[in-house]
């Protein structure tokens, strides 16, 4: 096999360098000799092709966790910064209940929500009212924080959710970061009752259900206890 002779010969030369590499033909393809590798270029070609393709989707898919990571860690700050706290748990917290830096705002509202619930439906009323507090706390028709608050009053919150944002609520109040909240547990019970008085009672007398009742000393105990 002349070819075969060739490479051995090729290989064997005292001039070819470690490293080097070279190539001879043989039965119509290039066959390259580098070192103590030979391949043949007409099958490597495409390996080293379906390779790069490789890589490079692996490159590409490397770059898209690294901006994800950078954009969640991003979020996460803005989180804490909004809210006051720091602790990475809470701040997770707020991320599985679904809260944004631009939808944070809403937090103090939830315990008003869940009183304009605690009857099974939101009266027109209550949802007045409820927008009115809303737009005091600077939330503007359209904004995300808008439209996740006309879902929550379009359908139910799970108690699960009320529960665990109300906990979030008690974490703000008890942080040193917070200093500079807009709100207290006592502005929030008021607000609160306000919302149960608002379709309550007949002929014009305001009245507070049973269920909201109870609904409003649960509220107090979770925001007040130590």
């Amino acid at each position: 096999m002349p070819g075969a002779c060739a490479v051995r010969y090729l290989a064997a030369r005292q001039d070819v360098r470690p490293g080097w590499d070279f190539g001879v033909r043989i039965d119509g393809l290039i066959t390259r000799v580098g070192g103590n590798m030979v391949e043949n270029e007409g099958v490597s070609g495409e390996a080293r092709a379906r390779e790069d393709e490789y890589f490079r989707r692996r490159d590409r898919e490397l770059i898209e966790k690294m901006r994800a990571a950078a954009a969640a860690d991003e979020a996460r700050e803005a989180l804490g910064a909004r809210s006051g706290l720091q602790d990475p748990a809470l701040l997770q917290e707020f991320e599985a209940l679904g809260f944004t830096p631009d939808t944070v705002s809403l937090l103090p509202l939830v315990p008003i929500v869940q009183v304009a619930w605690a009857e099974g439906h939101v009266t027109d009323a209550e949802r007045e009212l409820i927008v009115q507090l809303a737009r005091q706390r600077g939330i503007d028709p359209g904004s995300p924080a808008d439209t996740q608050l006309s879902a929550w009053l379009a359908t139910q919150p799970s108690e699960d959710v009320f529960a665990r944002a109300t906990r979030l609520i008690r974490a703000v109040l008890d942080s040193p970061a917070s200093g500079g909240v807009a709100f207290t547990a006592d502005d929030l019970l008021r607000q609160c009752e306000e919302i149960a008085a608002a379709s309550g009672g007949v002929m014009g007398f305001r009245k507070i259900s049973a269920q909201e009742r109870t609904l409003l000393q649960q509220i107090e105990k979770q925001l007040k206890s130590r």
